[in-house]
């Protein structure tokens, strides 16, 4: 059945017995289908040619590219009309109630300083931080409702993003992996692919830069190997930016097709979107299916009613109960209730612990990696090293909320009969992008380099007292102040006071870094504490309002069967006769929907609440 016919046949047997609540759920579901949005997150390391192969698919110029450049925030490309360009803003005001909404606005620019206006906005102090930037391009690609999304590396520059793009995955319909053909995956790489596909089942890897590695088609194989081997289910499409930019601008037909470009976007038509589609059809196929279940529920109970005129009273007290218990789910102190506060309550509690926890274990190596070498002069290398162990700690914290949080879904969820708990909303809880960036980055510390004449002096000051004091000795047997023994006296204790110098300055330095440290965990801790935390209040906020619009659905088909049933009991015979042909014509109509819909059942499920 098609999706509209399918609507409005649902909508006109809803309309028959006047259910508000039934069609207003019938509106949402129809407005979620009608909107086409295929989000395709765009993720991998640094510098991997993610933001050039946006580029080449939109051919335009929309993603910052360059040796020398990193994309700084996620670049939103969508379908326009005409050529738009804007970037959105925001800063965190705490609200009456003591929460931290971000509030945002949306700054127009011209596409050709599209490119401009982000470095502006990103490299100096702004009392707005830039979230996202967003390119809307009349291109037939985008056409069908697909959004790519360039994200910041995952590693190299900023591996804190890594964090921030796993949280967004859950929001995102596919996932391309850009990796460089010149090597093949690495084990952080297959590592966080699996991360990947835990949050965002359907993901493409793709092999950028062949034009520059002659080997690509070996690596290719390599990788569909390591894909394979560590249990990934990726298709891999190895492409070239360059080739496709010189293609597009020639007209180049055969040099389009060597650039890879073509499957690329075959991969993106047939399989992404076609798929999310069919995705949207089976969610609003079971939102029908729920709608007819209502349905069916209060015509037969009011038709039992009325054909079984004798069963009535015990039938009113089932319904009393049932209309009870509905009740209950509303109640603010109803089970589901304080499952899902205490659920989440324990949720924020844990998750802080698991979040400092594993950040504990990333200073304890830190410290440990200290302690053996000189941090002043591998502090570059350090710091680079520390930010990825973060990184990955925070990534880890944030499957691990994602993966808690489903678990109480489904806690929530058994507190209703198994049809009208079904379809959980998305839990789509907004940009997580510069997850760390209101936290002290890294101080530096004394790389503990020391010029000729610094470790001259040294030398000397420690070199002094052992010239005068052996020369004063070696003077009461007749020698002069400074001789061969004071002077040698000299060396060996300015070799000592330097080399204790030298020690000295190394615990200094591991000193000062262990508390840089511990500063910028501490930091990194509090921060995204609190995001965590405003996460996990939104997605609280989510259950609880569609847990409770169920319940009110549930509550309103009850009380709707016990009225039809109080009805039924006070009507004449005419009355009864005339109602029942209009409630058979109608449940066969119903039954036609379910048959439509492949859902009938001999039988309307009756429970309502355990």
């Amino acid at each position: 059945m098609e999706p509209g016919s399918m609507i409005e046949r649902a909508s006109e047997l809803v309309a028959a017995v006047d259910r508000e609540d039934l069609q207003r759920r019938l509106a949402a579901a129809r407005e979620r289908y009608d909107d086409p949005t295929t989000r395709v997150l765009v993720v991998g390391e640094f510098k991997q040619g993610k933001s050039a192969l946006v580029n080449a698919l939109v051919n335009a110029p929309v993603c910052q590219v360059g040796d020398d450049v990193a994309t700084a925030v996620p670049t939103v490309v969508s379908w326009a009309q005409s050529p738009t360009a804007t970037l959105v803003e925001g800063d965190e005001q705490l609200d009456d109630e003591g929460e931290a909404p971000l509030r945002t606005t949306r700054r127009e620019v011209p596409l050709e300083r599209f490119d401009q206006e982000i470095r502006l906005a990103t490299g100096t102090e702004r009392r707005q931080r830039l979230l996202h930037a967003e390119a809307g391009l009349p291109r037939e690609i985008l056409s069908g409702g697909l959004t790519i999304i360039d994200t910041p590396g995952v590693g190299g520059l900023r591996t804190s993003h890594a964090a921030a793009t796993v949280a967004a995955l859950p929001s995102a319909d596919a996932v391309l992996f850009v990796s460089d053909a010149s090597a093949e995956l690495s084990a952080a790489e297959l590592k966080f692919l699996h991360d990947v596909v835990d949050a965002c089942p359907h993901v493409t890897c793709v092999m950028s830069k062949t034009d520059i590695a002659p080997e690509w088609r070996r690596l290719a194989d390599i990788n569909r190997g390591h894909l394979r081997d560590a249990g990934i289910d990726a298709t891999v499409v190895p492409v070239s930016s360059v080739l496709r930019d010189a293609a597009m601008r020639s007209k180049d037909v055969a040099l389009n097709e060597e650039s890879g470009f073509p499957e690329l976007v075959r991969v993106l038509r047939q399989g992404i979107l076609a798929q999310s589609r069919d995705l949207a059809r089976q969610t609003l196929t079971q939102d029908v299916r729920l709608v007819s279940r209502h349905l069916r529920l209060a015509v037969e109970s009011e038709l039992d009613a009325l054909q079984n005129p004798e069963e009535l009273p015990a039938r009113i007290a089932d319904l009393e109960r049932a209309k009870a218990q509905a009740d209950a789910l509303r109640n603010r102190g109803s089970r589901w209730q304080v499952t899902l506060g205490d659920g989440m309550a324990d949720l924020m509690s844990d998750l802080e612990h698991d979040l400092r926890d594993r950040l504990r274990g990333v200073v304890h190596d830190a410290e440990d990696s200290i302690d053996t070498g000189d941090p002043g002069k591998e502090w570059e290398a350090f710091s680079q090293w520390l930010e990825e162990q973060v990184g990955d700690a925070l990534t880890e914290t944030f499957r691990w909320t994602e993966d808690n949080t489903r678990w109480i879904t489904t806690q929530v969820a058994q507190h209703f009969a198994d049809d009208a708990a079904q379809s959980v909303p998305r839990m789509a809880v907004g940009s997580t992008s510069g997850l760390t960036d209101r936290a002290r980055p890294l101080v530096d510390i004394d790389p503990g380099v020391l010029n000729v004449g610094q470790k001259v002096l040294i030398g000397m000051r420690g070199s002094y007292g052992g010239v005068l004091m052996f020369g004063l000795l070696t003077g009461l047997a007749g020698f002069a102040l400074v001789n061969p023994i004071s002077i040698s006296a000299g060396l060996l204790l300015g070799t000592k006071a330097y080399s204790d110098d030298r020690a000295n300055r190394l615990k200094r330095r591991q000193n000062e870094a262990k508390v840089a440290v511990r500063r910028y965990i501490d930091d990194v801790t509090f921060q995204v504490t609190k995001q965590l935390k405003d996460r996990l209040r939104l997605v609280h906020r989510t259950l609880r309002d569609h847990f409770t619009e169920v319940a009110g659905d549930l509550q309103r088909s009850s009380a709707d069967a016990l009225r039809q049933a109080n009805t039924a009991a006070k009507a004449s015979d005419a009355e009864r006769a005339e109602r029942i042909r209009f409630l058979k014509k109608h449940r066969g109509r119903v039954v036609e929907l379910e048959e439509a819909l492949g859902t009938a059942r001999p039988q309307a499920q009756r429970a309502v609440a355990s």
